[in-house]
């Protein structure tokens, strides 16, 4: 069972799930494709453990995303949004990942749950002395 959250942390993910929510609705806009995002975190290694993933339609939608510069633009608003709150990205590039609605259904069934399971045992960055 997982350990509950403290009250700071608590706190840290809702500051998280707000700024998020600003840079999605903006993304949703302006961003042909764009879908959703999601955030996870494990708050005894964050910011380093913090992964974001952006969600498009489809897999075309992405390539067209990452030709047009849209990618890049979707992580300047992450990380300039996330600065706002305090939160400085240890390796935004890899921090920051990409995928579409369409190759979860070809490689999950659509199941959500388990294809960000995967992308969370990643390890992004490990804290320093």
């Amino acid at each position: 069972m997982a350990k509950a959250k403290s009250k700071t942390e608590k706190k840290l993910d809702n500051n998280l799930r707000l700024a998020l929510t600003d840079v999605c609705e903006l993304s949703l806009k302006d961003i042909a494709g764009f879908q959703w995002l999601t955030h996870q975190a494990n708050y005894t290694n964050f910011p380093a453990s913090l992964y974001i993933t952006c969600v498009f339609d489809l897999q075309a939608s992405l390539e067209q995303a990452d030709a047009n510069g849209d990618m890049l633009q979707i992580r300047n608003r992450i990380q300039a949004r996330l600065l706002k709150i305090g939160v400085k990205f240890k390796a935004l590039n890899q921090q920051v990942a990409f995928d579409s609605e369409e190759a979860c259904e070809q490689d999950n069934n659509g199941d959500w749950d388990q294809r960000l399971a995967a992308s969370a045992a990643r390890v992004v960055a490990k804290n320093r002395p």
